[in-house]
């Protein structure tokens, strides 16, 4: 159709040559057509209603960025595989997770969010390494402590983070990169024992007061909320309360060392 169209403008522009480059256009513009299928076309007039995420799984071709809604279904799909990592699937961890986004995108599009999750996970197998590869690739690394910090919040939501959901987290975190010392300061914010304030800062006990200072410098830097202006206003408030912890974990040892 666009071949023919183009075909046409361009002769009455430029003639011949001008119908041959319009019909290359044209034809150009119908192999695009033609390759989004039947879902992204119209019909009757009217656009079809898909749901936002369908193609979460094709976009490692596409463009140079993760959308918002991209990781909506992310999200959703890394916390599944923590959710299930023990062996039984907690009722108070799922409901920490659709609250999330009730919260942070109001319940429509919530519920649009799971559906159409639920309909990726029925059609094909999710493998983590391939979501956290994609996402690697196009996500700042900041982006990426904040998506290991909710996982540890759904693996809390009730009330104790479990070994097998460590390990996968690990894992997860393995395939986006993520350092182990930002791991093992992330994890430590979970748990509490005696050198969990060390952990959080990256530095072990026998550390002077000097480097905690620096270690504490460094860690805002690394936490601080506006790294993460260009995320949504869910993952700002993550990034808040992992700030927080930073904050709490620094004023400890001032406590006990006595600065």
């Amino acid at each position: 159709m666009f071949s023919i169209l183009g075909a046409i403008i361009g002769y009455s522009i430029y003639r011949f040559p001008g119908a041959v480059a319009g019909f290359v256009l044209g034809s150009f513009i119908d192999r695009l057509n033609f390759k989004k299928g039947p879902n992204q076309g119209t019909a009757g007039g009217q656009r079809q209603s898909r749901g936002p995420f369908s193609d979460i799984f094709q976009q490692a071709t596409r463009g140079s960025r993760v959308t918002p809604a991209d990781f909506e279904l992310n999200l959703i799909s890394l916390s599944s595989f923590v959710i299930k990592a023990d062996g039984t699937v907690s009722q108070s961890e799922l409901d920490y997770v659709r609250q999330y986004f009730v919260q942070a995108y109001g319940k429509e599009r919530a519920n649009a969010t799971f559906k159409t999750f639920n309909e990726v996970i029925k059609s094909r197998e999710m493998d983590p390494q391939r979501i956290c590869m994609m996402l690697r690739a196009r996500t700042r690394y900041e982006s990426r402590l904040q998506m290991l910090h909710f996982l540890f919040s759904v693996a809390n939501a009730d009330g104790t983070v479990s070994t097998a959901e460590v390990n996968m987290i690990q894992r997860i975190a393995g395939y986006l990169s993520i350092q182990m010392a930002d791991f093992e300061s992330i994890k430590a914010m979970f748990f509490k024992n005696p050198d969990s304030a060390y952990k959080i800062l990256e530095v072990d006990r026998n550390a002077t007061d000097a480097e905690v200072k620096k270690a504490y410098r460094e860690m805002v830097k690394k936490y601080h909320p506006d790294k993460l202006v260009h995320m949504d206003e869910a993952y700002q408030k993550g990034a808040e309360e992992k700030f927080r912890k930073v904050q709490e974990a620094y004023e400890q040892l001032q406590k006990e060392r006595g600065f």
